[in-house]
């Protein structure tokens, strides 16, 4: 698919496609062509699950997310996850009795957005050092699972992939697939 790319930002282009219709009408539409992304539920082996405080400038305010970010040129999504678990938690998987398992991708937005988010669960992990980027302001913080999972139904956390991730493996765990 063709896009007059209009604008290259750091991460993102913005792009504008046009089509016409068999009627002849012509179709506008503004893309954002996004890398794609993973996502990181890090379980903790007293069940708990580590969320990050992390703030939101074009919201002005603090959201409750699990670990994420987007895909350097070239980066698998596997070795993106365990960089971005270490850069946002400080947490490792340890090699002897760890796992980073991939439980799914979804798109979050497929109306104007190219973006594709792998989503995975790491589990047998071991505290270490963060090291955030010049942006971030996110503070990671240890929460009870039916805390966490309360809060996706209670509105406390606001944020898809958080959501999809708390969820999505809840039903995996309920179902014994996991």
């Amino acid at each position: 698919m063709d896009f007059n790319i209009i604008h290259t930002g750091r991460r993102i282009r913005v792009g504008l496609h046009e089509s016409t219709t068999a009627e002849g009408i012509v179709i506008r539409r503004d893309v954002i062509l996004h890398p794609g992304a993973v996502a990181i539920l890090p379980l903790l082996d007293d069940g708990s699950v580590c969320l990050l405080k992390n703030h939101r400038f074009i919201f002005q305010t603090e959201l409750w997310e699990i670990p994420a970010g987007t895909l350097e040129p070239n980066e698998l999504p596997d070795q993106a996850a365990l960089r971005e678990l270490a850069e946002e938690t400080g947490y490792t998987i340890d090699s002897s009795f760890g796992s980073l398992k991939k439980i799914g991708e979804f798109i979050p937005s497929p109306g104007v957005m190219s973006e594709v988010i792998h989503l995975y669960v790491a589990q047998g992990l071991v505290k270490g050092s963060m090291a955030l980027e010049a942006d971030e302001q996110l503070e990671p913080v240890v929460v009870p699972w039916e805390t966490a999972l309360g809060w996706t139904l209670d509105g406390t956390i606001k944020d898809a992939k958080t959501i999809t991730a708390l969820l999505l493996w809840d039903y995996r765990r309920r179902l014994g697939l996991d």
